[in-house]
């Protein structure tokens, strides 16, 4: 009976598994991809599945052949044979033409998705054709770096479709790596080099995923790893060229326009703005770039990453960033405001956009 229970238990997370394994988001799936490096990451695994479950059929098949028509019938000695050079010869050829069929595609993609020649080339107005983003992965968060543009956001990427980004990474504190899972595989970011590589974005998927995609870190990196979420949004060129317009239009995103935002902002000024800079220009000082952007704080989607985006979760954050991402380096430094400062910190950040 305790075997049976067992037995029962076991069929139970297995079927729980596989229906679980089913759920997910098209914003969240490798499954679904959503881009022209997605979906020739995904036409390989298809192929190499395909080749594996193959081989796993026919050695299946030939297993059961071999144990129904040459099992033992009586006490007689069976004829002893010494081998076949026909047979030798067949399976060192089948797994060499496999080898080469998943080689030559996989070959042939990892050298198209390593060209990233054209970020360096220049037209002949000195100027890059595509589109460049710096991204710096830090402990918890993301900074994203227009460079060509002259703007810089964090936690949020905004992106166009259709067509090819470009990105140059790198971590600012230990190794982190840069993943969004429906549009390409991961990339490592370290601290002591530059890697680059490219993405496209596709307009139906952005479409279905409501233009917004989520991006992980996929690098054990600390306590709060599985907190280092960014959001990409994913939008059609001139709605892109609009947004980059106003982040680059901004002179003074940080004026409040409430008695209450007012004093939000002194408070701000008084204790936030040595790590966290509230322009959306890239010449900020490098002192004020030890924190995210917040020139555009009052249109994201999330509170850290990881919270929902209304005031409530905001002084929740404030009055202790370490319940929320242990080990990040805001932790402690909030802690002494009373709740009327709050408010008025909640205020003036909620009220810093770029876009209306």
């Amino acid at each position: 009976m305790k075997r049976l229970a067992k037995w029962r238990l076991f069929s139970l997370f297995t079927i729980m598994t596989l229906i679980l394994s089913g759920c997910g988001e098209p914003f969240l799936s490798t499954l679904r991809p959503a881009g022209e490096v997605a979906k020739t990451q995904y036409d390989l695994m298809l192929l190499s599945t395909a080749i594996m479950v193959g081989v796993i059929v026919v050695v299946t098949l030939i297993f059961l052949i071999v144990i129904f028509k040459f099992r033992r019938k009586d006490e007689k000695i069976p004829k002893q044979v010494e081998g076949s050079h026909t047979l030798e010869i067949i399976w060192t050829v089948i797994p060499i033409i496999l080898l080469l069929i998943l080689a030559v595609p996989t070959v042939t993609s990892t050298f198209k998705l390593a060209d990233v020649s054209p970020m360096e080339e220049l037209n002949e107005n000195g100027e890059r054709d595509v589109l460049v983003v710096n991204v710096r992965a830090n402990l918890y968060w993301w900074e994203f770096e227009y460079p060509d543009q002259k703007i810089v956001t964090s936690q949020d990427l905004v992106v166009p479709t259709g067509e090819r980004v470009y990105f140059n990474i790198k971590a600012s504190d230990v190794k982190h790596s840069f993943w969004i899972p429906a549009v390409g595989g991961k990339m490592d970011t370290n601290t002591d080099g530059v890697n680059k590589f490219w993405l496209e974005f596709d307009q139906e998927a952005a479409n279905e995923a409501g233009d917004l995609f989520y991006g992980k870190c996929a690098e054990l990196c600390g306590p709060s790893h599985a907190l280092m979420d960014f959001k990409v949004k994913a939008l059609p060129r001139a709605e892109f060229d609009q947004w980059v317009t106003a982040m680059q239009d901004v002179e003074d995103p940080a004026k409040a326009e409430t008695p209450l935002a007012q004093q939000g902002q002194e408070i701000f000024n008084n204790s936030c703005i040595g790590c966290h800079a509230v322009t959306p220009s890239n010449s900020a000082p490098e002192a004020a770039r030890l924190a995210p952007n917040l020139s555009n704080f009052g249109e994201r989607s999330r509170i850290a990453g990881i919270l929902d985006y209304n005031e409530e979760e905001l002084k929740n954050w404030l009055r202790d960033p370490e319940v929320y991402k242990p080990g990040n380096k805001m932790t402690g430094t909030y802690g002494q405001l009373s709740e009327e400062e709050l408010d008025a910190l909640a205020e003036y950040l909620m009220n810093l956009k770029v876009q209306d």
